[in-house]
């Protein structure tokens, strides 16, 4: 499984192969993303969650996305180190995996390691991203369950949810709530949550629920919020809805991406005069644009 995952971070040649031979064996894990700014304790969460579905007799796989360095290209890889109580159990599966400068808190190759874990029949697949802060919520396009992790004494605390991260949480978590301030984090989530849930009308009633992961405290309470999200998921039909719009952002992804490989080397097939001309004027940027993807769709794909 390492080699997979390790031929996926590369985009081995041999990648379409692989993923048409594990197509069928996915679909039965539930993908559970978790995310939050930095410093709020998601892989001590994560660590927690391990223990508790190992418990219950259950497989778990885990990405955890680091941060790549924008200036060597370089990640720690040091998240699981919070997790390595886990390291020697045969049914725990952790990798860590580097952002390598793609934004939205997890890495391009998120999804189809995701896959790898799917197939390889483990019952929950935790997903870690990165620290992030408002607008980075590509998780929740990536996830059946999507847990925003939260800390008090981290300036506003909400304010750190606003703005893209309150929208994409199906459960929130308030870590550390031994700390001062909790009980004001929980109640202005709450609060936010209901005006949300007014404006959208939607019938799954996010819970809040408090934590202090390092002590496993509240963990069995978010266990039970994860089982009723996916059953509500499934009762309701979102679960096929959710998993059929991630099939379409990852097709769309790689065909983006395949496109952006045969326009690679040399220019690509951008010809002089064509730049020549819209620097001129003389065509729009557009009618050029136009131009070079006809030309890619009528050439045979490069091996």
């Amino acid at each position: 499984m390492a080699r997979l995952l390790s031929l996926v971070e590369d985009a081995h040649p041999a990648l379409p192969e692989v993923m048409a031979a594990l197509a069928p064996h996915g679909g039965r894990a539930h993908v559970i993303g978790l995310t939050g700014a930095p410093g709020v304790g998601k892989s001590t969460t994560t660590s927690a969650l391990i223990t508790a579905f190992r418990q219950a007799g259950r497989r778990v796989g885990v990405l955890a996305v680091d941060p790549s360095s924008p200036f060597s290209g370089g990640a720690l890889l040091g998240d699981r180190i919070r997790m390595e109580q886990h390291a020697t159990d045969p049914d725990v599966f952790i990798r860590s995996v580097a952002s390598r400068g793609h934004l939205g808190g997890l890495s391009f190759a998120t999804p189809q390691a995701l896959r790898v874990l799917d197939a390889a029949g483990f019952d929950v697949v935790l997903v870690e991203t990165v620290g992030v802060g408002q607008s980075e919520v590509e998780v929740a396009a990536r996830a059946d369950t999507t847990v925003v992790i939260l800390a008090p004494g981290m300036g506003d605390g909400v304010q750190a949810a606003k703005a893209g991260i309150l929208e994409i949480g199906d459960v929130f978590v308030v870590n550390k709530a031994d700390r001062d301030g909790a009980d004001d984090t929980v109640r202005e989530l709450r609060h936010m949550i209901q005006l949300g849930n007014r404006e959208h009308s939607v019938d799954w009633r996010t819970p809040v629920v408090r934590t202090v992961a390092s002590r496993g405290d509240g963990i069995p309470e978010l266990v039970d919020c994860l089982a009723a999200h996916r059953d509500w998921l499934q009762e309701s039909g979102r679960l096929e809805t959710r998993r059929r719009e991630r099939a379409r952002a990852e097709i769309e992804a790689i065909a983006v991406a395949e496109l952006r490989r045969r326009m690679g080397g040399d220019g690509g097939p951008v010809p002089d005069d064509l730049a020549s001309s819209v620097a001129a004027g003389t065509t729009d940027v557009y009618a050029a644009a136009r131009r070079v993807v006809e030309r890619l769709t009528r050439e045979p794909r490069r091996q």
